[in-house]
C-alpha cells in the first residue's frame, strides 16, 4: 500500500493534468500517447503492478482482490485516464483462465500478466451502442479454430497505442450461419501482431485504427475505431466455444463494471482532497457568528456540510467496494458450494448497484468541489474540471445507469423472487440492530432499519402482480437502484461505526466515522424514502405524455 502510494504519487498524479493538456494522437492509424506515458507504463510493470491479483501460475502475485482493489483505487485518483488498461487486461486473463485451451493460455497469458502486451475490447460498433444483440462483426472459419474476422468496432479503450509491443483485441462476431441475436455470438482473440510458434510476433495482422475520439475529457485514454479485414486478411482465434461470446464476455464486462465503480469512488477522494485543501486555506467572508472575523471558507456551514457530504459517502462507497472485493475473494476460495452460491449472488446483486451509484455519486462529488472553489473551479489550472470532465462518462460506458438499473431489478431481485436482496437486508437490519443501544448512533440504527422496511415492502409489492407494474419497473428501475445505493452506504458507514465502538477506544479518528454516519443520516438516508414513493408511482404519466418534435 505504502509503494502503491508513492507510485500513484510521484509518477502517476505528475502526468495527470499534462496527460490532459497533451492527449493522444493518432497518425496513419497509429496511437502516441501524451510524453511519460510510456516511461510510467514500463515503471508499472516492472514494479509488478499490473499482476498483483492474478495467478502466481501465470506470472500474477496471487494476492488477495481485496488489496488490490485498494491499491486499483489510489492509481484511479492519481491518473484515471493512463490506469485504464488494467481493468481490461485483469478481466481478458480472467476470460481466458475460464475459457482458453492450454495451448491459447501458454500463448497469451504470462505476456498479458507481465504487461508485455495488452488487451483491448471491441464489443460496441456503429450501428448499436449498449445493444450488442444488432453486431454485424463478421468470422468465417479457416480451420484448426481460427477465423478471418471482418467488420468495424468503435468506443475501443486502448485499442490502439505505444505502451506495448503487441495488443489483444477481443471481438464478438458471428459466423456467417449463426443464430440471430445475442445466441449467435462467439469470443475471438485477434492480435495486432501475429503470433510465431516460438510465440515471437510476426508479420502486422489485418486491422486498422480509423480514428480516436475527440472525448470531453479522459485526453490520455485513447478511444479508438478499428476496421477488423479491409484486405480480407485478419486472422482471429475462437476462445471457448461458438456461442458463448457474450457470456464469456460478461466476465470482462463485471471487472469492468467494478473498476467502473471504483472510478466514482477515485473521482470523489480526489475532489475531496482537493476541495478540502482550497477550503481550509481561501479566505472568504467572515465567521457565521462573529461578523468581525473573516475566516477560511471551511469554516462556513454550507461549506462545511459539502465537504461532510463528499467525505461520508466516499467513506460508505469504498467501504461497500471492499466489502464487494472480499466477497469475491471468499468465493473463490470457498469449499462449501452453498456458501459459496450465497456470495456469489450477493456480488451478483451488488455489481450493478456500486457500478451505477458510486460512478453517480463520483460525478457529483467533482461538481461539488468546484462549487467550493467557485470561479476557481470554473478555471482548468485548478484541476477540479478535469475531474468533472474526466468521470462524466463514467456513469455511460459498461451499461448506463439505466441498463444497470434494469439489470439489478429484472435479473437480480425479481428472477429470484428477492431471495438475494432478503439476505442482503437481513445484514442491514443486524447492523442497525447492534447499534440501537448506542446513543450516538440510535438515530442512524432506527433509519436503516426504517429504510430496509419499506423497502421491502415495496419490493414485495412488485413481485406480487409483476404483469401489471411493467411499466413501473421499467420506469422505477433507477429510483430503486439509488434508494439502495443510499441505503446500503450509510449501512457500510454504520458497519465502520459499529466496528469502532466494539473496539472500546476513544479517538478521534471514531468520533470522526459516528460523526459521519450521523450526518449520512439526516442528509442522504433521509433521501431513500421518498424515492421509495417514486418507485411506487414511477408509471404515473408516463404513458398518457406525448412527445413533439
Amino acid at each position: 500500500m505504502e509503494e502503491a502510494g508513492k507510485f500513484a504519487t510521484g509518477e502517476l498524479a505528475a502526468l495527470n493534468q499534462s496527460g490532459d493538456r497533451e492527449g493522444c494522437h493518432w497518425q496513419d492509424g497509429k496511437v502516441t500517447t501524451p510524453r511519460g506515458w510510456h516511461a510510467a507504463y514500463q515503471q508499472f510493470c516492472e514494479g509488478g503492478w499490473l499482476s498483483l491479483a492474478l495467478p502466481e501460475r501465470i506470472g500474477g502475485q496471487g494476492l488477495p482482490k481485496l488489496l488490490a482493489m485498494a491499491v486499483n483505487e489510489m492509481w484511479l485518483s492519481a491518473n484515471m485516464a493512463f490506469v485504464m488498461f488494467h481493468a481490461l487486461s485483469q478481466g481478458g486473463c480472467e476470460i481466458l483462465l475460464h475459457a482458453a485451451n492450454a495451448a491459447q493460455q501458454a500463448r497469451y497469458l504470462p505476456a498479458l500478466a507481465s504487461g508485455q502486451w495488452s488487451l483491448a475490447m471491441a464489443l460496441t460498433e456503429p450501428n448499436a451502442g449498449s445493444d450488442l444483440a444488432p453486431t454485424t462483426t463478421k468470422a468465417f472459419p479457416l480451420g484448426d479454430g481460427l477465423y478471418r474476422i471482418k467488420g468495424q468496432k468503435l468506443f475501443i479503450t486502448y485499442g490502439e497505442h505505444d505502451l506495448t509491443e503487441n495488443i489483444l483485441h477481443l471481438v464478438l462476431a458471428r459466423t456467417p450461419d449463426a443464430a440471430p441475436g445475442s445466441r449467435g455470438m462467439s469470443l475471438y482473440i485477434v492480435p495486432k501482431y501475429r503470433i510465431k510458434p516460438d510465440g515471437t510476433l510476426g508479420d502486422e495482422n489485418d486491422l486498422r485504427c480509423m480514428s480516436i475520439e475527440h472525448k470531453l475529457g479522459l485526453h490520455g485514454s485513447p478511444t479508438c475505431s478499428i476496421s477488423y479485414g479491409d484486405q480480407d486478411n485478419c486472422i482471429g482465434e475462437l476462445i471457448g466455444n461458438e456461442g458463448q461470446g457474450l457470456s464469456l464476455m460478461f466476465i470482462l464486462m463485471n471487472e469492468a463494471r467494478l473498476s467502473t465503480g471504483l472510478q466514482g469512488v477515485a473521482t470523489g477522494e480526489m475532489a475531496y482532497q482537493r476541495a478540502l485543501s482550497y477550503a481550509s486555506e481561501r479566505m472568504q467572508g467572515n465567521h457565521w457568528q462573529d461578523n468581525k472575523r473573516r475566516v477560511a471558507l471551511i469554516e462556513h456551514p454550507d461549506v462545511a456540510r459539502m465537504l461532510l457530504s463528499m467525505r461520508s459517502r466516499v467513506l460508505g462507497l469504498r467501504s461497500l467496494a471492499y466489502l464487494i472485493s472480499a466477497r469475491i475473494d471468499l468465493a473463490n476460495h470457498c469449499t462449501d458450494q452453498n456458501e459459496q452460491h450465497t456470495l456469489l449472488a450477493n456480488v451478483a446483486l451488488l455489481t450493478p448497484i456500486f457500478k451505477a451509484f458510486a460512478t453517480e455519486q463520483g460525478h457529483e462529488m467533482s461538481s461539488t468541489a468546484i462549487q467550493i472553489f467557485g470561479g476557481m473551479g470554473f478555471i482548468e489550472e485548478t484541476g477540479v474540471a478535469q475531474l468533472m470532465r474526466d468521470s462524466r462518462v463514467t456513469t455511460i460506458y459498461e451499461g448506463t445507469t439505466g441498463i444497470q438499473a434494469k439489470d439489478l431489478l429484472f435479473r437480480k431481485i425479481l428472477s429470484d423472487r428477492g431471495m438475494a436482496l432478503r439476505q442482503l437486508l437481513d445484514e442491514v437490519n443486524a447492523c442497525a440492530d447492534r447499534l440501537l443501544s448506542s446513543t450516538a448512533l440510535r438515530f442512524p440504527a432506527q433509519q436503516l432499519m426504517a429504510c430496509s422496511e419499506q423497502l421491502q415492502q415495496v419490493i414485495d409489492e412488485l413481485l406480487t402482480d409483476e404483469n401489471a407494474v411493467q411499466l413501473r419497473c421499467y420506469a422505477g428501475a433507477v429510483p430503486l437502484l439509488d434508494a439502495l445505493g443510499y441505503l446500503l452506504t450509510g449501512w457500510q458507514l454504520a458497519e465502520l461505526a459499529s466496528s469502532l465502538q466494539l473496539a472500546e477506544y476513544e479517538t478521534t479518528y471514531q468520533q470522526n466515522i459516528v460523526a459521519l454516519a450521523q450526518f449520512y443520516t439526516a442528509h442522504h438516508l433521509v433521501k431513500v424514502p421518498a424515492l421509495l414513493q417514486t418507485v411506487a408511482t414511477a408509471e404515473t404519466g408516463l404513458a398518457d405524455y406525448r412527445f413533439n418534435t
